[in-house]
């Protein structure tokens, strides 16, 4: 049963990276038919054909490797104007790209290529795919946050301790020297539910806690729900170095990953936990949260993908914060599913994957760099510079930017995002990520 439920996770996740592919190449697809560009194909995948289907002048289908996904385009680049021999591997690689840009050039349809838009329909068309991907990305969190909750303590109290035990203690059982807790003196039993903390209501466990924190000392009203009734009892928290936590329940960090541990006011009861559904707003900030840290990630890549390769040559242990491999990100997948928990919370758990999934391809697609979408808005936005440069100076208007005579780095990108996979996927199946421990 584990075997097959690892296998479901990994399934849900390429079904997931699919979708994901997929619209983002419509992102693409759409506002080029919109703008009038002749469009030849649109697939899933690289490498041989699977299955296609030609409807009207566009091929649709899928092939081998579902590592991404492609439209094409008619007249990405300007057509050539020589054909004359070409000397030199660099100038081969023009030569090439050249002419295979002129074969998607369809007679009769010369006017329909994507060159000769205008600015700022071509960083449109180009934008699309990462903007659908953000869009599903916010999406998908906004569903995570808002429609099925953020696990985090609720009013529903759980446990109460018997005793004040200092922080950090290891002992499990009170000693007849150790003050009772004042929830226990107060009367509160698990199974009541927190209504209101010092005439102030309270919808979630954070809520109470804070309240508590900030009192050390101070008699405070608490109004419980028990067996359908209301009752008010008085508790007053004495001060205790504690471990502050966030709202689901984790340590608070400082700078150098330590616990924060503060003086507050303790009263000793904890919370059931549950999903607590958040304001729909909280599912964009998620995604953008999210985008600030895959940015982060992005800025400093190589030294992690450094990182990465130290720790798969001495077997160290891998940041879990690091980048991953599709490979990495299945295994995870699988291993969510297959943990004993309850199905909600290992279907959020996969969800907000696919959510950061969809972020990343966001982020890395916007990178300035041919073939990636972003060193096609900057090809689209140079163009456009020179332009209104010479209209600013009156001068006629320059030729189109050929951004073939850049294939010779977009060929050195793309070595060096296969030599990236490569690694990650190597790290991924040999050394890889340990997010649930073992």
């Amino acid at each position: 049963m584990e075997a097959l439920l690892y296998l479901a996770g990994i399934v849900f996740m390429l079904i997931g990276l699919g979708l994901s592919i997929g619209l983002h190449e419509i992102g693409h697809l759409v506002p080029a038919k919109l703008f009038g560009v002749r469009v030849g194909q649109y697939m899933i995948g690289f490498g041989p054909r699977i299955w296609s289907k030609r409807i009207g002048e566009t091929e649709y289908g899928f092939k081998l490797l579902p590592l991404g996904g492609f439209i094409s385009m008619s007249g990405m680049y300007p057509a050539s104007t020589t054909a004359g021999p070409a000397r030199g591997i660099f100038r081969s690689l023009v030569q090439d790209a050249r002419s295979a840009n002129d074969e998607t050039i369809a007679e009769g349809a010369e006017d329909r290529v994507f060159y000769r838009l205008p600015v700022w329909k071509r960083v449109i068309v180009m934008l699309g795919g990462p903007l659908m991907n953000l869009v599903l990305a916010v999406i998908i969190f906004t569903v995570l946050v808002a429609g099925i909750g953020v696990q985090q303590g609720t009013t529903t109290i759980a446990s109460v301790n018997e005793c004040v035990l200092p922080a950090g203690s290891t002992a499990t059982k009170c000693a007849p020297s150790d003050p009772a807790s004042p929830a226990a003196e107060a009367g509160i039993e698990p199974g009541d539910v927190l209504v209101s903390i010092d005439g102030r209501p309270v919808s979630t466990f954070a809520e109470a806690t804070a309240i508590v924190q900030a009192a050390p000392g101070e008699t405070l009203e608490l109004v419980v729900r028990r067996d359908g009734e209301d009752q008010t009892l008085s508790i007053t928290p004495v001060e205790a170095e504690r471990t502050l936590t966030d709202a689901s329940g984790q340590p608070l960090l400082d700078g150098d990953g330590q616990p924060v541990v503060k003086e507050v006011g303790f009263v000793g009861m904890g919370a059931q936990m549950g999903f607590v559904q958040q304001p729909l707003i909280a599912g964009p900030e998620m995604a953008g949260d999210t985008a600030a840290r895959v940015g982060s990630l992005m800025l400093t890549l190589p030294v992690r993908l450094w990182d990465v390769g130290v720790s798969l040559v001495t077997g160290g242990e891998r940041d879990p914060n690091g980048p991953l491999s599709v490979v990495g990100v299945g295994r995870i997948a699988g291993e969510v599913a297959a943990t004993d928990a309850p199905i909600l919370n290992r279907f959020s758990v996969l969800l907000g994957l696919l959510g950061t999934l969809n972020v990343a391809l966001f982020v890395f697609n916007l990178i300035p760099l041919l073939p990636l979408d972003g060193g096609h808005i900057v090809v689209a936005l140079w163009d456009g510079i020179r332009r209104a440069w010479a209209r600013l100076f009156r001068r006629p208007p320059p030729a189109p930017v050929d951004a073939t005579r850049l294939v010779p780095l977009t060929v050195v990108v793309a070595v060096l995002l296969i030599a990236m996979g490569a690694l990650l996927v190597v790290a991924d199946l040999f050394n890889p990520v340990k997010l649930l421990g073992g």
